[in-house]
């Protein structure tokens, strides 16, 4: 359990809120069960629920689904949502019927908010999440920041600036889903003063090289084994950083369009093609991983942090952590969320708990310095029980 100090706006004494998650990677439902009460943040519960292999697959696949596909998987997905966090509960001995609300990410399907007609589509219908539960559900963050001229993305630097401000240091928190995203956060900084955006892919292309590498068996580098047994290749690290992504200016925001699986496989397949191993192929793609993070630092930041609290699935990888540790050659301290009382696996669904509380007390909690949007605005879609 771990207690932080924040301040909200309050309505009720106390809310307990189920935050609900699942990034790019798809590997699974994190939910978190928080307490919010006056000044105080508590939380009580945390555990994963992978989804049925089914069930990943069509997620990872979904730019080849019909819009019947789409729409079958919108109620799938509500229902495993809904079924988390009735389980969470039931296995911490947790009253469901403790819970005011739920807050859900959803499972983001496609992200596109550059262009003509900006937009963004999360599945996990929350109506089914609210009946099943009998929870009143906030979901659907995204569109209300684009529609206010922002890219919808990074959503979390809210809730990193009440968990993580600090008066002395400047901070990174640095969260490595599939996608890889940061919050800066200078010392005695205010909303306004928060940077934030996407660095580019976190373990999404190693876990696809992963799967590609053992015919589907394993889904991800367990402890950066398979990378340990590869050499980095230099020319092939040099044209992953070359990534148009990397150089644009923020405020941006990236998903599997331009990491996903089309762009893997045709770096995969060409760099076996050149003679290199699979090992050597996701060794690489943790260095760009890695690399593109730091690179993010010294291109945007005003100054390097005096911290970095990493989080995510890639926080658990110690290949990857290293080379990030390596290559801020000490101008930088590496720690962890769970160092500062919030475990770094669950930090992503505590955030989406912070963020409904404050949806349903009529808080803004976008950041428009991070989004690029136009104005402030209150984030979520409430859909009552």
């Amino acid at each position: 359990m771990a207690i932080i100090g924040f301040m909200m706006k309050n309505t009720k004494n106390k809310l307990r809120v189920i935050g609900l998650m699942s990034g790019t990677s798809a590997d699974g439902i994190d939910a978190a069960v928080v307490d919010i009460k006056n000044s105080r943040l508590k939380v009580l519960a945390f555990d994963t629920f992978a989804y049925p292999p089914s069930v990943r697959r069509a997620i990872l696949d979904i730019e080849k689904a019909s819009v019947a596909e789409i729409c079958r998987l919108n109620f799938v997905i509500g229902r495993l949502f809904a079924d988390a966090a009735v389980k969470l509960c039931r296995r911490k001995k947790i009253s469901l019927k403790s819970i005011d609300l739920i807050g859900s990410h959803g499972q983001t399907v496609y992200h596109a908010p550059k262009g003509r007609d900006p937009s963004t589509l999360q599945i996990g219908e929350p109506a089914v999440i609210a009946q099943k539960t009998g929870i009143t559900t906030i979901a659907d963050f995204r569109p209300a920041d684009i529609a206010a001229g922002g890219g919808g993305a990074p959503l979390v630097p809210y809730a990193d600036y009440i968990l993580f401000a600090d008066r002395k240091k400047t901070r990174v928190i640095q969260n490595i889903g599939g996608i890889a995203n940061l919050t800066y956060l200078k010392a005695s900084c205010t909303l306004s003063d928060i940077i934030a955006f996407d660095t580019g892919p976190g373990n999404m292309m190693m876990d696809r090289a992963v799967s590609l590498a053992t015919g589907g068996k394993h889904r991800y580098d367990a402890a950066g084994r398979m990378a340990l047994k590869g050499q980095i290749d230099a020319r092939l690290l040099d044209r992953l950083m070359s990534h148009r992504f990397l150089a644009a200016r923020p405020p941006k925001s990236t998903g599997r369009e331009q990491f996903g699986a089309a762009f893997t496989d045709k770096v995969y397949n060409d760099s076996i093609k050149a003679g290199l191993s699979p090992q050597d192929i996701i060794a690489a793609f943790t260095a760009f991983t890695a690399a593109s993070i730091v690179s993010a630092y010294r291109r945007f930041l005003p100054l390097m942090p005096d911290e970095v609290l990493l989080c995510g699935g890639g926080a658990r990888n110690p290949v990857l952590a290293g080379m990030i540790g390596r290559l801020l050659d000490g101008h930088s301290k590496v720690l962890f969320t769970d160092d500062l009382g919030i475990d770094a696996d669950a930090k992503e669904a505590v955030s989406f708990a912070i963020l409904a509380a404050a949806t349903v007390q009529g808080v803004c909690d976008n950041v428009p310095s991070a989004t690029g949007a136009k104005r402030s605005v209150v984030l979520g879609k409430i859909v009552p029980a």
